[in-house]
């Protein structure tokens, strides 16, 4: 995930929060994120990024937060609901994303409002090979 941090961080992201799971590996995998593109800010755990939560919860939690660009870290299947609920404003639509990878979601206007178009996907494989160039 080291690598993968590092690739991230070369795109220069500029976000004001990372969100994660409270379960142990969604926040292994968010701490060497956090810490290679927020050092001294720790990630936000969120319930609304746990495996049984409706996806429609984190745009709530992002809202409530005044969040405008967010990271965001959580497990398969969820995130794959997530994401599919982001790109076609419906509930159960999924799209299979594999471990470590990175999208970005963009959405017109203040608020995330789906549908949002996708402007990134890379694979854990992606970034690993990112961050060696």
């Amino acid at each position: 995930m080291r690598s993968a941090a590092r690739a991230i961080a070369q795109q220069k992201p500029d976000f004001d929060g990372i969100l994660t799971s409270p379960l142990v590996r969604a926040r292994q995998t968010a701490e060497p994120v956090a810490r290679e593109i927020q050092p001294g800010k720790d990630p936000i755990e969120t319930e609304a990024l746990s495996p049984w939560a409706d996806p429609r919860e984190i745009l709530e939690e992002i809202e409530r937060r005044k969040l405008s660009r967010s990271l965001l870290v959580g497990h398969m299947p969820h995130l794959g609901k997530l994401l599919g609920y982001l790109l076609t404003g419906r509930t159960g639509t999924a799209m299979e994303i594999k471990k470590s990878a990175l999208a970005r979601v963009e959405f017109d206007g203040s608020t995330p409002e789906p549908p949002g178009t996708l402007t990134l996907l890379l694979t854990g494989k992606d970034l690993s090979r990112k961050s060696k160039t």
